[in-house]
């Protein structure tokens, strides 16, 4: 198994567990300290023409709030969503996450960052990563004897 796929349900268990267990902690007056989302995102290559495709579900955010960076094989996105629910309305339940937000993409293959290209519509982004043309870097070495002489 490799490690990619080891930890790529990771962030889904963590928000799993949060909702499980999240309200036994403010039962106990012990409430957790919330310091924004983390937004779902997919992780998919396709091979015609050879891209990363990643898809994060951000509704509710407006587009001038988001920020993408590539740094090698790591896309970070960042941004908010808000505003808070309005004062003074007094809510049965509350479910949609607001705040700030990062998120930090390890891409499991070299892309060509300065052809990327990102598209946001109906609470949906869409990046395409072009694969890097990597050079396969391999030599001849020769085997010496282990025998003395």
């Amino acid at each position: 198994m490799s490690e990619r796929d080891l930890f790529a349900n990771f962030d889904r268990m963590r928000r799993e567990m949060d909702e499980l267990f999240g309200d036994v902690f403010e039962r106990a007056g012990l409430a957790r300290r919330r310091t924004g989302f983390s937004p779902a995102v997919d992780v998919a290559y396709a091979s015609d023409p050879p891209r990363a495709i990643v898809t994060a579900e951000l509704a509710g955010v407006e587009i001038e709030e988001l920020e993408l960076q590539i740094e090698d094989r790591k896309l970070i996105l960042s941004g908010r969503r808000g505003p808070a629910a309005p004062k003074g309305d007094v809510y049965q339940q509350v479910e949609i996450e607001r705040g700030l937000f990062h998120r930090e993409i390890e891409l499991g293959v070299e892309v060509r960052s300065d052809q990327a290209t990102a598209r946001y519509e109906d609470g949906m982004l869409r990046i395409e990563l072009p694969l890097a043309n990597r050079v396969p870097r391999s030599r001849a070495v020769q085997i010496e004897s282990g025998e003395q002489r």
